[in-house]
């Protein structure tokens, strides 16, 4: 769930819960608890599952890691993709070079039980033509949970403009 959901969720059911002490002589009680924000791991771990897509050579599975309006602004591409055929267009070509990345840095802001961003910098091993080369960039994943599942919702990846 959004913020804006769940603002709008809070004041409905501060209303509710207002209009229910009103009329009763009971004391309030909530059956539900609060949902628990994730880990910095659990949101870190994330990443791992996208990479473990990558390995599949599937772009579809790949795809499948991002929410229907999620935005990508690749790493080798100037095209920005926003629908899920732009995206799994992207992982078809890039997925020919066998990509596996690895963080190099990571700086993950849980902003609430539903949503989280891990930014940083990653590596990326490939293969093309036989010959094997590496690529480092800057990375910014933003993540939301739907239907119980996270996502990405915005995946923004650049290469580093200055020479390890």
């Amino acid at each position: 769930m959004t913020l804006r959901k769940n603002l709008v969720g809070a004041a409905a059911l501060a209303g509710v819960a207002a209009l229910a002490v009103g009329c009763s002589s009971a004391p309030a009680q909530n059956s539900s608890a609060p949902e628990q924000r994730p880990s910095v791991d659990q949101i870190k771990a994330l990443f791992a599952d996208w990479n473990a897509a990558l390995a599949t050579g599937d772009p579809q599975k790949v795809a499948d890691r991002y929410a229907p309006n999620a935005v990508l602004l690749p790493t080798v591409s100037n095209q920005v993709r926003s629908t899920r055929a732009e995206i799994v267009d992207y992982f078809v070509e890039f997925l020919k070079a066998k990509p596996s990345g690895t963080i190099l840095n990571s700086y993950v802001v849980v902003l609430n039980p539903e949503d989280a961003i891990d930014a940083g910098t990653y590596r990326f091993a490939l293969t093309k033509d036989g010959k094997a080369s590496t690529v480092d960039a800057r990375y910014t994943f933003v993540y939301e949970k739907v239907d119980g599942k996270w996502l990405i919702v915005n995946h923004h990846s650049s290469a580093m403009p200055e020479k390890v």
